[in-house]
């Protein structure tokens, strides 16, 4: 990468950041402006079109990035070849960790952006999320199986079902609020209850 590159990467980088600050308060994303942006990140409103064309295309590359970025840290820890209980906490921990990064309004203009929006970009890749999400699942209760701590009575489409349940249900706002302070009980039953 040369220095001209290398500097677009940084104040991309920059300017995303900034806006996911901006976004990540109680403020809905409509009383955020360009100018708030650009004093933000310490760059002309100029450069912000140059890089992302739109508010609108701004504001989908942070909900984007911030997706990437959990689908890339429950990857590593998926195929870091720990023991099934230590992976599963670790999944947990991760996921609470990113909803803490966030205020429940930066939720909800997510949540709203991808389904009411229909951004078949973002759409797209909440569902190539949810299959890879999958997929590691499927491949953590296998390890789960071999080491004796998920019974085999239990098949791959019921246990993805199961978890599907108990994450879409955590997703709910008023539900997630109230389960926070609960991580370590909420794994430790999970990890209890698929035991043989």
């Amino acid at each position: 990468m040369n220095g001209f590159e290398k500097r677009r990467e940084e104040k991309e980088k920059q300017i995303l950041e900034a806006t996911f600050n901006l976004l990540n308060t109680n403020a809905s994303q409509e009383n955020i402006t360009m100018e708030k942006i650009a004093r933000e990140a310490h760059v002309g409103k100029t450069t912000i079109f140059k890089y992302f064309d739109s508010k609108e295309n701004l504001i989908r590359k942070v909900f984007q990035s911030y997706i990437e970025q959990l689908i890339e840290d429950a990857r590593e820890i998926v195929y870091d070849d720990r023991p099934f209980e230590e992976t599963l906490i670790a999944l947990s921990q991760n996921k609470i960790n990113y909803l803490n990064k966030i205020t429940q309004q930066f939720y909800l203009e997510l949540m709203n952006y991808i389904t009411e929006k229909n951004d078949n970009e973002l759409s797209l890749l909440m569902r190539q999320f949810t299959k890879e999400n999958q997929n590691m699942m499927l491949d953590l209760f296998h390890r789960g199986r071999k080491e004796g701590k998920v019974a085999l009575k239990y098949s791959d489409e019921f246990l993805i079902i199961f978890f599907q349940t108990l994450i879409e249900g955590m997703s709910k706002p008023y539900v997630y609020e109230r389960m926070k302070p609960y991580t370590t009980e909420w794994t430790e039953i999970l990890i209890k209850g698929v035991a043989p």
